[in-house]
């Protein structure tokens, strides 16, 4: 059984044509809370939504709460295996029914009344039920839940669109620099652990915005560059490959059909081993694992030093999933002026036992590693996206420019897919996934939602 979902209140109607330019775009897209309803319908509700990780779920009865958009959700992997993303929502009076952020649990209590579910979603218990003349086995009464849930590598999506394409097409070119960043470690596989949480006063539109932004690193995270380097001569570690001429340096931009986008920075770092450890900031301890690693395993210790470095990506997948580093960072959208931010961090798993002894090592080491740039330079980010909300309240300069490159056509080439390719420090992506977000907009999704248990 499925649910057409329609506003009880009339829309208003918005002229996307005119607030989507090529070169600019209206400074309401991120300040009205009228355009940041709809987005929760038509982009939220029409694409594909990161959700969490199969790593958070590995077992029958395994729960980790999410949202898609606004909606609370749990992911859950049900008593029959079954990954689902049911409502947080009692189907009584609208209490969550979960209060835990991620278990295991066969069935659900909500706090209010006493209404139990399954994990399934399917309605199993009604405290007092002769008090009530219905009758409760009808599926209206099971919890709510996202119609198509798939799992790419891990990497868990749904939708609410019964229309979407499927999430391989959704994915499209995206998927080469997943499939890459996801070999590097034994067996393709990895598990997702703890995270920094943060939020921002600012549209969620602002950290996309910046996902695949080459031009500000410079000088939003100037401090981070001087703290990675501070014990050193030169500027080797960290990013400090933006500061030579970054506008023909070796980081390249892909920009992918469905607004997708993806920062490669690896060919600003020697094709050797080693190579990646020898850019990692200091932090304390690292050189006794290091050398642990070095003693122990002399002829592997580049290569898992290498593995517990950073990946030099940034890959986005449209909406709110960026891939930095070894990190997986989710971004919640909660109103028109506030957004959470989520930095998992990643641990290797090794199934077929290839690092033997040296999986604890370079685990560790993993861990301190990822601690660097949620702690020391994501914090420039939210400043300047707070800075941008506050400078959008000037009524009166009303676009926000995104013409960097454009009209510079030699800076660009093209791929048969529809990837385009140019320098990190243009907003070709911004162009291009603010056309897919007009199209997105002006379109009304087919919004499906189910309450089928089977």
């Amino acid at each position: 059984m499925t649910t057409q979902q329609k506003p009880i209140l009339p829309e208003r109607v918005f002229d996307f044509d005119a607030l989507v330019h090529e070169d600019r775009v209206h400074r309401s897209l991120y300040t009205d809370p009228a355009i940041f309803d709809l987005e929760m319908t038509r982009i939220f509700g029409a694409v594909w939504v990161y959700l969490a990780h199969e790593s958070q779920v590995p077992q029958p009865n395994d729960f980790v709460r999410a949202r898609l958009g606004r909606r609370p959700l749990i992911v859950v992997r049900d008593s029959n295996g079954v990954l689902r993303a049911l409502y947080n929502r009692c189907t009584h009076r609208g209490a969550t029914v979960c209060r835990q952020d991620r278990g295991s649990a066969k069935a659900f209590q909500c706090p209010y009344h006493g209404w139990t579910y399954l994990n399934t979603g399917k309605l199993s218990g009604v405290p007092w039920p002769e008090g009530y003349s219905c009758d409760f086995s009808r599926p209206e009464f099971n919890l709510m839940q996202v119609p198509r849930v798939e799992s790419y590598r891990g990497l868990i999506f749904a939708t609410l669109n019964a229309d979407a394409p499927g999430l391989i097409d959704y994915l499209g070119p995206v998927r080469r620099p997943l499939d890459e960043w996801l070999d590097r470690h034994p067996g393709g596989a990895l598990e997702v652990r703890e995270a920094n949480r943060l939020k921002f006063n600012g549209n969620w539109k602002l950290l996309y915005d910046n996902s695949a932004d080459g031009y500000h690193v410079v000088f939003s995270h100037r401090s981070l560059l001087m703290m990675e380097n501070r014990f050193q001569e030169g500027d080797g570690k960290g990013m400090s490959y933006y500061k030579d001429s970054p506008d023909t340096g070796p980081v390249k931009l892909y920009s992918f059909p469905n607004a997708h986008h993806f920062k490669d920075k690896r060919d600003a770092i020697p094709k050797r081993p080693g190579a990646l450890w020898a850019i990692e900031g200091l932090h304390p301890g690292m050189e006794h694992y290091e050398a642990a690693l070095r003693r122990d395993f002399p002829d592997r210790a580049d290569a898992f030093l290498d593995l517990a470095s950073s990946e030099p990506v940034n890959i986005n997948v449209f909406p709110n999933l960026h891939i930095l580093g070894n990190h997986i960072q989710v971004s919640e959208p909660l109103s028109v002026t506030e957004t959470a931010t989520t930095w998992y961090g990643t641990a290797v798993v090794d199934p077929d036992g290839e690092l033997g002894d040296a999986l604890g090592p370079v685990n560790a080491l993993r861990m301190r590693t990822q601690e660097q740039f949620p702690t020391f330079g994501e914090v420039d980010d939210l400043a300047n996206f707070e800075q941008i909300q506050a400078g959008l309240a000037a009524e009166e300069d009303a676009w926000i420019y995104m013409h960097r490159g454009l009209g510079l056509p030699e800076r660009y080439s093209a791929a048969g897919d529809g990837t385009t390719i140019g320098p990190a420090t243009d907003e070709v992506f911004m162009r291009d996934y603010m056309r897919v977000y007009r199209r997105l907009m002006q379109t009304e999704p087919n919004i499906a939602p189910t309450r089928d248990v089977s």
